[in-house]
């Protein structure tokens, strides 16, 4: 079956944005002109992804959820808002929002995060908000990738207001990295593992704190990985990920170590530091 998407609001942008893309060519797009309409529309059928106004609150966003919960339980919300401020992220964060973007909106980041909710069958919330404040985010988070994708979005936008880009943009890449390789290799992409993010605003930086549940590794002892390639042959690790089996890749250690200002690793090596100086 194709999948379903509803639309809220008479200028919803994503809507363009959607139908241009090859991924929603037969998708069934639906457009509500308001609340009620939404309501009504999801009362007749399951969408797979619901798509906000941007024109209407975060908290009204938020108490339209609620109704939207009682007849759709699992009912996923990508929310659209001119400007939402930190403490409205975190209880969107909290609400189990599917993700949530700023004005201006980047197309091809919508349209991702769609797909993503239109691939998420599991039913699996995958986000646990252990704490959570404009300066101190503490999360669980499981070992999927689609997970790492939405908390990062997530993140992203929290800290929009601390950094600019594109210093913000690589940064978040760095964590992206760490995250990745924390799922993949800590977690063996097992929804039933679980790895912890924490990040914190200080006055002079950004840091970021990830704990995967695996046995760890010693950051000299990585032979497939690029940050253990010797000065003079720095695609080493190529060859030996080759004769291993493993795909090609392996530099993410060494990107995320040149972006941040500090990479600190815990004795175990499952756990990770990320300091961006701000000041």
């Amino acid at each position: 079956m194709p999948p379903g998407i509803l639309l809220i609001g008479a200028t919803c942008q994503a809507d363009c944005w959607l139908r241009a893309h090859p991924s929603f060519v037969d998708a069934a797009i639906d457009r509500a002109q308001g609340s009620a309409h939404a309501l009504r529309l999801l009362r007749q059928r399951a969408y797979d992804a619901v798509v906000t106004d941007c024109t209407t609150s975060v908290d009204e966003d938020l108490a339209l959820l609620e109704e939207m919960r009682e007849i759709r339980p699992l009912v996923k919300v990508v929310m659209l808002t001119s400007a939402a401020a930190p403490e409205e992220l975190i209880r969107a964060l909290r609400a189990r929002v599917f993700a949530v973007f700023n004005a201006p909106f980047e197309p091809c980041e919508v349209v991702e995060m769609v797909q993503l909710a239109v691939q998420e069958s599991e039913g699996r919330e995958g986000i646990e908000v252990l704490s959570a404040t404009r300066h101190w985010v503490r999360l669980r988070l499981d070992c999927r990738r689609l997970t790492a994708e939405r908390a990062l979005s997530f993140l992203t936008q929290l800290r929009e207001r601390d950094i600019a880009d594109p210093e913000r943009a690589d940064l978040m890449l760095a964590v992206r990295e760490v995250l990745m390789n924390a799922i993949e290799h800590g977690g063996g992409f097992d929804p039933d593992q679980v790895v912890e993010l924490v990040a914190v605003r200080t006055a002079r930086a950004i840091v970021f704190h990830i704990r995967d549940p695996g046995p760890g590794f010693e950051i000299g002892n990585l032979p497939h990985a690029a940050i253990s390639n010797p000065p003079e042959d720095p695609t080493a690790h190529l060859d030996r990920r080759a004769r291993a089996g493993l795909r090609a890749g392996g530099f993410g250690l060494l990107l995320a170590r040149s972006i941040v200002n500090e990479m600190i690793l815990s004795e175990q090596g499952n756990e990770i530091l990320l300091v961006k100086h701000t000041a």
